[in-house]
């Protein structure tokens, strides 16, 4: 197929760019691939490995936002990312001024999973896979 998508990039508009790159950069650890920055704005792309995009009916979604935090919290997104140590991570992000709406936790889909607010808002799941 010649009309096959080949990348698939979340954007994040931010208020406080300097802290946002920050904590996505240096505490997720995510790569910075491109930087840029003048009168008209900064921009980063930082690499996050492979990308999918998980679509979920509201049922399934309040679902897993009562496993990762006890109760329904979650909006029409939030970002999931896979670590090797989601406690380990939970807590070097946690420090990095995230906020921890679930700690780590068995799921019944064999992962363990933690729910944070980023300090831009935005809601992340950390989770590992077997």
């Amino acid at each position: 197929m010649t009309n096959t998508v080949r990348e698939l990039r979340l954007v994040l508009t931010v208020d406080d760019f300097e802290e946002a790159l920050a904590f996505w950069r240096d505490s997720m650890g995510l790569k910075e691939q491109i930087s840029v920055g003048d009168d008209d704005g900064h921009v980063a792309i930082l690499g996050a490995g492979i990308a999918t995009l998980e679509i979920s009916d509201r049922k399934h979604a309040e679902f897993i936002d009562k496993i990762e935090v006890g109760r329904v919290v979650g909006g029409q997104f939030r970002v999931a990312l896979r670590f090797d140590d989601v406690p380990a991570a939970t807590d070097r992000l946690e420090a990095a001024g995230a906020k921890v709406l679930g700690t780590p936790r068995p799921t019944p889909f064999r992962s363990t999973n933690s729910r944070l607010e980023a300090p831009d808002g935005v809601q992340l799941t950390l989770f590992d896979a077997e």
